[in-house]
């Protein structure tokens, strides 16, 4: 905001008075001026012009969305749009909507070539599941079949005693 200096000769209370009414007018009209760029960003414009932003950009809110996740999907959908189809590309989409962390694996052994494994925390499947749907069918490849593998992190603690100076090697798996 501009910061308006008056003449020193005319100083005294009216002059202050004169200098506060010019100051808000001219705040005024600052805001006015700067509302049209303000609407250009998808996190901060009003919800009729994030709705023309989204159809321009081809996203459609789904029921239930809260409105930062949908703004976030506006922000974004050029370039998950150019990130589409590769696994590197999913891996970005799915942190820029802040889902996380997600390992993709293709053409895994004795399965159909076409099976794609996602795996995700249970928690990330709970949260986001109309989402994740909404995602691959946008920016998945195309005939490809997803599957959804839920990790689990385990704590695990061993203990080291002396025992006399005997060792070996023991490997555990789940």
């Amino acid at each position: 905001m501009i910061d308006l200096k008056l003449p020193f000769w005319l100083s005294g209370p009216q002059l202050s008075k004169l200098q506060r009414a010019a100051q808000r007018f001219w705040g005024t009209v600052e805001e006015w001026l700067y509302w049209p760029v303000r609407q250009l960003d998808p996190l901060t414009c009003t919800p009729g012009v994030l709705e023309l932003l989204a159809w321009e950009r081809s996203v459609s809110r789904f029921a239930g969305e809260p409105m930062s996740l949908y703004r976030l999907r506006v922000q974004h959908a050029f370039i998950n749009a150019k990130d589409a189809g590769s696994v590197a590309g999913m891996k970005r989409i799915f942190e820029r909507l802040q889902i996380g962390y997600v390992e993709i694996q293709e053409r895994l052994p004795d399965r159909d070539w076409d099976v794609i494994r996602i795996s995700l925390s249970d928690a990330q499947l709970a949260d986001n599941p109309d989402l994740l749907m909404i995602l691959l069918r946008k920016y998945g490849r195309t005939c490809r079949r997803y599957e959804f593998e839920v990790l689990t992190a385990l704590a695990v603690q061993t203990r080291t005693v002396h025992c006399g100076h005997d060792n070996g090697f023991l490997a555990a798996s789940l």
